[in-house]
């Protein structure tokens, strides 16, 4: 296989390690911190988690190793969607094994979690794993989406790891994975098989956070490339100066990919869902505050800009979160046969018409109609609809349109509008990692030794103070119950790791906030440019503006 001058380039990187993790194994030992308590409904987590909830947050710290020394036979594990880093999480967690004893062995259980239920791994060595060192993807062993969550799945992972002598599993993954690593980890510890769990925080879409957990990994590679791709987006919209670009990005359930690009690069409208919510702005309020850009930079005569939209959008908009709830019960059971048994869209919609209240019916009529087609063709195994195949990009460019035909009718508006589609998604989730994903991803996984080395279970490898230099990066853990609360799943309470939304009290908010009414008018375009890997450090290892804001 002929390997890019870049590919090469990476595999050479040696990634920066906080300074405490560089004075070698021998010479870490453990700072205990305070014990700790779930966010919230703390009785209901305690009694669910008798065995690892309330334990203390540690820190590594200089000094005399005291852990057990014993031959570590450990199993890695990447679980859910691909997030540029994932390879050197594994890479540090294979680097700190083979420096305490050559003879420690890492598995790496193939296709996510299913791997570990299904016993089909490979052993890493330094041939296999150097292929892999400071690249983007999960290709190194694969990953699934399988969950870890019933009694019979615990079981069989008990007996995959008793089979191979392995005593502790590293999953790598976000909210949900890591909120099974808990639970794994509470049957383990239940059922005395000697089997530590470790989970390493993972996700591009930057909701996996909290005072401990500054940044989720994958969250700085992946906004750098949206970032660069808007800018360049900007750049052709500022040349041709004849289209508005709607520009969906990822974050289904958070909009911190939205705001972050839109620190970078300063477009003319920035959607965020939880302001949404907030203001519980409908459809045609967030189309008025997109159509006000468009009508007054015509005015200047700019026909042109760039909007982004997070693409869990719709879900914040309150009436369409009412819509959607009775469109679900409409086709409920039986009703969706005989939904589906009409031949005609005109059919179908006097079914709707019929179904729903007036009040969301008035605002489904609002919607043009290849969206509310979509909201009845493909549904997940619940039958619900899936709001994440909505094209919301394309949704508010249409309202949008229409609500400029009016305002020309009407005298108010006299541009040219004319838009163009983009869905910013899979570009950025393996990327080659930046230098910062690069250095936090393998402190990450070096890390997560340290916590099996000292005996730790049901914690999360944790490091933090990142808006400073790697050397002054902080290493250490936190039990995943800290993080977790009781959430309504499927008509059970579940134990669950609170999603983190932006806050709209948060200071990168604030400045985007602080801003937008002068980018909506103006060209304040940035262009941030491809990743940089070389050069000097204020360029190369640039932390998101989110962290710096947060951090300032």
């Amino acid at each position: 296989m002929k390997l890019s001058p870049l590919q090469i380039a990476r595999y050479q990187y040696n990634p920066k390690l906080p300074g405490m993790l560089r004075n070698g194994i021998a010479e870490i030992c453990v700072k205990n911190g305070e014990p700790t308590e779930s966010v919230a409904d703390q009785e209901k987590i305690k009694a669910l988690f008798p065995n690892t909830y309330g334990k203390n947050e540690i820190t590594f710290q200089k000094g005399q190793n005291t852990s057990e020394a014993k031959l570590h036979k450990v199993g890695v594990i990447l679980s859910g969607g691909q997030a540029p880093g994932g390879h050197n999480v594994v890479c540090g967690l294979y680097d700190a094994l083979k420096a305490t004893n050559s003879d420690n062995v890492l598995y790496g259980f193939k296709g996510g979690p299913s791997g570990l239920l299904e016993d089909d791994y490979l052993i890493f060595d330094d041939e296999y794993i150097n292929q892999f060192r400071n690249t983007g993807g999960f290709d190194i062993i694969g990953s699934g989406r399988t969950k870890l969550e019933t009694e019979d799945q615990f079981a069989i992972a008990a007996e995959v790891c008793k089979k191979h002598g392995i005593t502790a599993i590293v999953i790598i993954g976000g909210d949900d994975s890591n909120t099974n690593a808990a639970v794994l980890a509470e049957y383990f510890a239940a059922h005395n098989t000697g089997i530590q769990v470790i989970g390493c925080p993972k996700t591009i879409d930057g909701d996996l956070k909290n005072e401990d957990i500054e940044c989720s990994f994958g969250f700085d590679t992946a906004t750098k490339t949206y970032s660069e791709i808007i800018g360049n987006i900007q750049r052709d919209a500022n040349s041709a100066k004849k289209y508005w670009h709607f520009i969906k990005v990822m974050g289904r359930s958070a909009s911190h990919v939205a705001l972050e690009c839109a620190l970078e690069t300063q477009p003319n409208i920035c959607l965020i869902g939880e302001e949404v919510a907030a203001k519980k702005m409908s459809l045609a309020q967030i189309t008025d505050y997109i159509a006000d850009s468009v009508a007054m930079r015509a005015a200047k005569g700019w026909n042109f800009g760039v909007a982004i939209i997070p693409e869990g959008i719709v879900e914040f908009v309150p009436e369409f979160s009412v819509l959607i709830a009775e469109i679900n019960e409409l086709l409920a059971g039986s009703k969706a046969d005989a939904f589906n048994a009409l031949s005609t869209w005109a059919e179908k919609y006097a079914f709707i018409e019929a179904g729903l209240t007036k009040e969301s019916m008035a605002v489904f009529a609002q919607l043009p109609e290849g969206i509310q087609q979509q909201l009845f063709l493909e549904r997940d195994p619940h039958g619900n609809v899936q709001v994440s195949l909505i094209e919301s990009e394309k949704l508010f460019s249409a309202m949008v349109k229409e609500n400029l035909a009016a305002r020309k009718a009407a005298g108010t508006y006299n541009g040219k509008f004319s838009a163009l589609h983009h869905f910013l998604g899979y570009e950025g989730r393996c990327a080659f990692p930046s230098n910062f994903d690069a250095d936090y991803c393998y402190s990450l996984g070096y890390n997560a030794f340290m916590l099996i080395q000292y005996g730790y279970t049901g914690y999360l490898s944790k490091v933090s103070n990142l808006s400073k230099p790697a050397d002054e990066w902080v290493a250490g853990g936190m039990p995943i119950t800290k993080m977790m609360n009781i959430e309504r799943r499927h008509g059970a309470d579940k134990p669950v790791i609170r999603k983190a939304l932006v806050e709209l009290e948060g200071a990168p908010f604030k400045f985007f906030a602080a801003n937008r009414e002068l980018w909506a008018v103006e060209t304040c375009f940035v262009y941030p440019g491809a990743i940089q890997y070389f050069g000097p450090t204020e360029v190369c290892d640039l932390t998101t503006r989110t962290l710096a804001l947060e951090k300032a």
